[in-house]
């Protein structure tokens, strides 16, 4: 969609995802992770929610959060997921909360519009914690060059250095900036993800 997740979008945290308007944040709120509960009929709604992913934009009906079918219904208590479906719209309450990845550091996905070796995009998957990635830099001859947030959460560059490619983010979590750095392999592909040692808090 416009984040860019591509299938990564539909099938992270076993579906419960949500595509937003007002926390769209020109492409910043990509990947944040909100626990979403309905504030009224506690007969049909479970008090905790559902956590969902950002992985979309959206907008229509007044709504902050369009969620997926499988977290629309993970709102519901069990046997009662039709009449939560019959209202449609209901009204909720929201916070962020931290993104849980087991067994997964950041990986810096190849995106698959790139073409080696005249165009390079890129864009983070398994973004944990409640940071935000504010911008991506890439190092290029003997300095750091700020990348395009192209759309959403990806980022790009006409003309990328050849070998391999050592980036930089620029991600704001509680703690204020932090630049943590990562390296994509001189023989990168378009469509592959790279393991990073990147752990987001």
């Amino acid at each position: 969609g416009a984040y860019g997740f591509g299938e990564y979008g539909r099938n992270i945290s076993s579906g419960n995802v949500a595509g937003v308007y007002r926390l769209y944040k020109n492409g910043v709120g990509c990947g944040a992770c909100y626990q979403v509960r309905r504030t009224t009929n506690s007969q049909i709604c479970t008090k905790k929610g559902v956590n969902v992913v950002v992985t979309d934009y959206g907008q229509g009906d007044n709504t902050d959060f369009i969620l997926s079918h499988h977290a629309y219904e993970a709102m519901a208590r069990p046997g009662t997921a039709d009449r939560m479906f019959a209202y449609g719209v209901v009204d909720v309450e929201y916070q962020r909360v931290p993104c849980q990845y087991v067994g997964h550091k950041i990986q810096v996905k190849v995106h698959e519009y790139s073409r080696k070796p005249d165009y390079l995009a890129i864009i983070m998957l398994y973004q944990a914690g409640k940071s935000d990635i504010l911008s991506v830099d890439i190092w290029q001859q003997g300095k750091w060059v700020e990348m395009r947030r192209s759309f959403g959460a990806v980022f790009d560059m006409p003309n990328p250095p050849l070998g391999a490619i050592s980036l930089r983010f620029k991600v704001q979590d509680n703690a204020g900036i932090k630049w943590p750095k990562a390296v994509i392999p001189r023989n990168w592909k378009a469509g592959v993800a790279y393991d990073t040692d990147i752990q987001l808090q």
